[in-house]
């Protein structure tokens, strides 16, 4: 399976940050040990063109955002909106302008790659809270929204379904695709979960907190499958959050690990038999260490490896 990766997915962010940055090149290395991809696999991105990005967001916005110009209020609603403090927030810089187009460009080269090959992957991406106008929730551009706009105006892809099992709801994806009939967006998530204003999906699939493995893989299936029937898309993009996990510092939702690679693995099972192409992208997920969290963004690959047959060698060998 080919995929996106660069080295400058990764920035420093101060020592206390809540977000786990070290997460994308732990992934690329963990993925790379267990023979899920192969170097010759890892296919970097450039960065997004400002004129691929204006296809989703507002050129004030891309303005600041590339001057720096961003105001405290902005660069605070980056990371954790419901902090008032400042290290919550997601601090501007070069490196970070720079990793967010490579982050696009990523999904944008993913979804070509898909929709050549089946099955694709970006070792980032799913920044599902990135608004036209502004970022929030750890999402600065929205690599979804952007890669969609490309597809569609080069012709390669009409209908496009966004499965979203992000234990936070894709509010960006649901507010910008709104009045989109080319686009629906399913998104299944906690429902006192941030963001706690949630513009309507195209389905919206709330969950208590502590839902646990039997109920949520019982809603899942209760609702995945006559939506790919339902909406017969031309590419899926699955954006596999796994702060669901029982561990998660901001999930509550309490899936085991074994409820993760259930949940991969029918998703991946359905899209399979229906002959879809799919872009893998990882979303959230915060447990204790980067590393943790790379482990679980994993099984992602792991599932995907089985069902699409992507693994290049044994683990073995």
């Amino acid at each position: 399976m080919r995929v996106s990766y660069s080295d400058g997915y990764y920035v420093p962010l101060p020592d206390d940050h809540p977000f786990p940055m070290g997460k994308f090149p732990a992934l690329h290395r963990l993925l790379l040990q267990e023979g899920l991809i192969d170097a010759q696999d890892v296919m970097p991105p450039r960065q997004a063109d400002w004129a691929d990005l204006r296809r989703a967001h507002t050129s004030a916005y891309l303005d600041r955002l590339a001057r720096g110009t961003l105001s405290d209020h902005a660069e605070r609603r980056m990371g954790l909106p419901w902090y008032a403090e400042r290290r919550m927030g997601l601090p501007w810089s070069k490196r970070l302008v720079y990793r967010s187009r490579l982050a696009v460009q990523g999904t944008i080269n993913a979804a070509f790659m898909a929709l050549t090959d089946g099955i694709a992957a970006n070792l980032a991406g799913g920044t599902h809270h990135a608004f036209p106008d502004h970022g929030e929730g750890f999402c600065v551009l929205n690599d979804v929204a952007v890669a969609v706009r490309v597809l569609q105006s080069a012709c390669w892809a009409r209908r496009i379904l966004i499965v979203d099992l992000d234990v936070h709801q894709g509010n960006a994806n649901a507010a910008f695709f709104a009045d989109d009939d080319s686009v629906f967006t399913f998104s299944m998530h906690g429902a006192k979960n941030y963001p706690f204003e949630k513009p309507p999906s195209s389905l919206d699939v709330p969950l208590d907190d502590e839902t646990g493995d039997q109920t949520y893989l019982n809603t899942l299936k209760a609702y995945l499958p006559d939506t790919l029937d339902a909406v017969h898309p031309d590419l899926v993009f699955y954006l596999g959050g796994i702060d669901v996990a029982s561990d998660d510092r901001f999930g509550r939702t309490d899936l085991t690990r074994e409820g993760l690679h259930a949940r991969d693995r029918y998703v991946l099972e359905q899209i399979r038999v229906r002959n879809l192409p799919v872009v893998l992208l990882l979303s959230g997920g915060y447990a204790e260490t980067p590393t943790a969290t790379a482990d679980l963004h994993a099984i992602m690959h792991r599932e995907a490896a089985g069902v699409f047959g992507t693994a290049t060698r044994s683990v073995a060998s």
